[in-house]
Order: structure tokens, then C-alpha cells, then sequence
């Protein structure tokens, strides 16, 4: 199986139909999503954008980075992070607003992964919204979208939720592009 995905991987990128980009820093990242993003416009509803990515939600500004060694003998070290800047909305509603986009919540908390799945989606007018929690991850995600939630669990041991969750997605997605205008998302 792993065999299969691997080779299916790179078929996938050898087609030019996967665009996989390494970052390391924040801002890469948001620079990253930028420059794609806005070059993706162009593909209007066949665009699709699966955000998996574990971004942080907290950062360490380019000011507040030291230039030299820290000093241990200056005694306890207090350090301020800020807030990353949730870039989703800009995405969806400025950059590729026609686009499908695919976003991940991932929480500790069942109690509250769902209704934040859900008011990530509203908030950000994501396509889609995969709910999942940290200690079952492998096994099942929530899908969540504007007509409801549909849950995605792994078959076997030896199966991955990944494949199934992947072939609802493109299927969601073939739908999204011959329904041009149904989910478009322009910044009012």
C-alpha cells in the first residue's frame, strides 16, 4: 500500500497535478500561499487548495529576534509571541475566490472540535472543513461542510483514512466546477 501511494505521489507531481512546497518559517509560509494563491486565480473553479499544513498560531516577530547569543546570566528569559495572521479569508474572498478550499481544524478537545470546524468554515467560507482530533487522527476526520458533516473513518488497519477522505474530496470538488458561481467568495 505504502508502495502504491508513493508511486502515486510522484505520478501526481510528475503530471504537474500536485504542487508540494517545503517551508520552514511562518512567513515563507504566508508568502508561499500568497504567490500561489494569486496565481491560481486564473483557474477560477478548477482550482483547489487542501491546506493541511500544522501552521502555528503563534509566532516570534522578525523585531523581537535576537541578533547575538542570549545571554543566560541576564536570569529568566520572557519572551512575547504574536498571533499569526489568519490569512484563510484573504485567500478565500481576495486571492482565489472561485477556488475549492480544503482546510484542516485539528483539537485535543472533542467537546469542542466540531463547533470549531464549523464556525472555521463560516468564518473563513471554506468548501470544506476536516475536523479531527489528535489522538485518533489516523483512524477518523469529520468532513464539514455547508450541508452538514459526513464522517470518514479508516476501514481497516491496514487502510488509511487518507484515501477515502482524498476520493471524497476530488468528488466534491468535480462537483464545485461544474457548478461555476455556486460557492464563489467575494469580499463584500
Amino acid at each position: 500500500m505504502v508502495k502504491a501511494a508513493i508511486s502515486n505521489y510522484r505520478k501526481a507531481v510528475d503530471e504537474g497535478l500536485l504542487l508540494k512546497l517545503p517551508f520552514t518559517t511562518i512567513f515563507e509560509y504566508l508568502q508561499l500561499l500568497q504567490m500561489v494563491a494569486t496565481s491560481m486565480n486564473c483557474l477560477g473553479h478548477r482550482g483547489m487548495f487542501y491546506l493541511a499544513a500544522a501552521v502555528s498560531d503563534f509566532y516570534v516577530p522578525w523585531e523581537s529576534i535576537a541578533k547575538h547569543k542570549i545571554e543566560s546570566a541576564g536570569g529568566p528569559l520572557n519572551m512575547q509571541l504574536s498571533q499569526v495572521p489568519k490569512m484563510l479569508f484573504i485567500l478565500r474572498n481576495h486571492w482565489a475566490p472561485s477556488a475549492f478550499c480544503v482546510s484542516f481544524k485539528l483539537e485535543t478537545d472533542p467537546n469542542i472540535l466540531l463547533q470549531k470546524a464549523e464556525m472555521a468554515m463560516k468564518k473563513y467560507g471554506m468548501n470544506v472543513v476536516v475536523a479531527n482530533e489528535l489522538a485518533n487522527y489516523k483512524d477518523v476526520v469529520v468532513m464539514v461542510t455547508s450541508s452538514g458533516r459526513t464522517t470518514v473513518s479508516r476501514k481497516s488497519k491496514e487502510d488509511d483514512v487518507e484515501e477515502q477522505l482524498t476520493d471524497l474530496l476530488v468528488k466534491m470538488h468535480s462537483v464545485h466546477i461544474t457548478r461555476p458561481n455556486s460557492e464563489d467568495h467575494k469580499a463584500g
